[in-house]
């Protein structure tokens, strides 16, 4: 088998097994129907690939998915650099999430934390924040048990302890959330 033989094949058992959060993501989907229902927001966070995921996320619930709809209210914390930046210098890097969360989330919102290994120290601040301000929460991260699983009020570990792997099946975790909420929403 070629190198990319190898990869491809890794990359498809991991898709195989990522069914077996397929419960979670049904809790995790449905806390954003609801939190959409009642008039709340999605926020996303995450470092690196994950800050990456964040956006993408964002950008599948405010454009459109599958279906023509309205947008669904989305913030991914990624993406303002001048406040990132601020916050980062004025205050600490694990801050950069929590502050902007404090600052737009008001309760019955829902943050989703992307992190591979659940342990990302600004990403473990948002959840703590969102806690305090009755913001529900769900963890993305590796099947490792991690600060993240532990906090987040539904956390989807998929499985896998690999970097590429792990972010390739948030994606498809996300896009299923992202499914779900706009097919239950538009039958209303």
């Amino acid at each position: 088998m070629s190198s990319a033989d190898q990869i491809l094949q890794d990359a498809a058992n991991s898709f195989g097994a990522v069914v077996t959060v397929a419960e979670q993501v049904d809790i995790a989907a449905q806390m954003i129907v609801t939190s959409l229902q009642q008039g709340g927001k999605v926020f996303f966070c995450g470092n690196g690939g994950s800050a990456g995921d964040a956006q993408h996320l964002e950008a599948e619930f405010l454009g459109r998915f599958l279906k023509e709809r309205q947008p669904l209210p989305a913030i991914a914390l990624t993406t303002n650099a001048s406040a990132l930046t601020a916050i980062a210098n004025d205050y600490d890097y694990s801050d950069v999430f929590a502050r902007q969360l404090a600052g737009l989330a008001k309760s019955g919102d829902v943050l989703v934390g992307i992190s591979t290994s659940g342990n990302s120290p600004n990403v473990i601040k948002a959840l703590k924040t969102a806690q305090e301000y009755q913001v529900k929460t769900i963890a993305l991260t590796g099947q490792k048990d991690s600060k993240a699983s532990e906090l987040a009020d539904i956390a989807i570990q998929v499985p896998s302890t690999a970097t590429p792997r792990i972010q390739e099946m948030h994606i498809a975790v996300g896009h299923t959330l992202c499914e779900i909420a706009e097919n239950q929403l538009i039958q209303e």
